[in-house]
């Protein structure tokens, strides 16, 4: 068993059965995007709408199960370009605008009136700007891992701060790009995820996801095979965002809080998160008398660590009408 499964074999007694969905479709977006999009639980329950990390990951079924099935209505959907919507790693017409208009379309189909907004790391980042575009749209917010895309964010991960921790992955990451080009690392990444060749691209695209990968728990593993066409999806979407700064003025997300402060947030934050440190969740909070900060002690960035889900599912326990 690897230690992602035994990670997730720890914390069943916390979570929800996954629930099977009981609609599943594809909806049009234009631009030759098509969403797949999913709901489970209640037909008639209080809504949720799961916004999963990357920019680039997918939902999972492990994603139900932070939801009391006999209570929500539970919405997951693959952001563009990746997981089962349609076309597959394009990165055509996909920007933060275009996926806050995703949602927007998303609820109109369903009929789903106000709703939570649950979203972990990127997932946050979309959940804010999604918030914060329509207040009037979102009943609450719970967030894991809070990145809100400012410049020094994306330095700490991309730039050597995060190395510090762990230089020997951080040599491996460094490892395919010439040392002339190592004082932007984003941007030399880019120029071969996007390069036109498939087989450089996956080949840069492994590297850019196992560095993600090995810092996201604390116990995580560097030695997990990475299947390429998945790694090539994700490696290509996220740089993507992370090269045009996620389509966010710097410091936008904070700036407009203003806008979503009546609204009541839960922030579940791993102490020892590396990937999203606990400064900007701690930011996000201070002065939002509504906002809950719930520092986990003995944890990360994952969402499948122990303490984490656990933590999780008590936000939502805390927020059923």
């Amino acid at each position: 068993m690897d230690r992602l499964a035994e990670q997730i074999a720890a914390a069943p007694a916390q979570l929800y059965p996954a629930a099977e969905p009981f609609d599943r479709r594809m909806i049009e977006r234009g631009d030759g995007h098509f969403i797949y999009v999913e709901q489970c639980g209640r037909p008639d329950g209080q809504p949720v709408i799961v916004l999963h990390g990357g920019p680039g990951g997918g939902c999972s079924p492990f994603m139900r199960r932070f939801f009391d099935p006999a209570h929500y209505r539970v919405v997951l959907f693959d952001q563009r370009g990746c997981g089962r919507s349609q076309p597959h790693a394009s990165v055509q017409a996909n920007t933060t605008a275009h996926l806050i208009g995703d949602v927007a379309a998303i609820r109109a189909e369903l009929g789903i009136g106000p709703a939570i907004l649950f979203g972990g790391s990127w997932g946050a980042t979309l959940a804010l700007a999604v918030a914060q575009a329509d207040p009037d749209a979102v009943t609450a917010l719970v967030l894991r891992g809070v990145f809100m895309a400012r410049r020094h964010e994306l330095d700490w991960f991309y730039g050597g701060g995060a190395g510090r921790f762990f230089p020997d992955l951080w040599a491996q990451f460094c490892a395919p790009i010439p040392p002339k080009e190592h004082g932007d690392l984003i941007a030399a990444y880019h120029r071969r995820l996007f390069c036109g060749d498939p087989v450089i691209e996956t080949r840069h695209a492994v590297p850019w996801l196992v560095w993600e990968n090995a810092l996201a728990g604390l116990e995580a593993s560097s030695s997990a095979q990475v299947p390429g066409d998945y790694a090539r999806a994700f490696a290509r979407l996220e740089n993507h965002y992370f090269a045009n700064d996620c389509f966010l003025d710097e410091g936008q997300l904070l700036r407009d809080r203003h806008r979503i402060e009546h609204l009541p947030c839960v922030i579940v934050q791993g102490r020892y998160d590396m990937v999203c440190p606990p400064q900007t969740a701690w930011e996000l909070a201070q002065g939002w008398a509504r906002c809950d900060l719930r520092m986990i002690p003995a944890s990360g960035h994952a969402l499948s660590e122990p303490r984490i889900a656990a933590a999780l599912v008590r936000a939502m326990d805390g927020l059923r009408g």
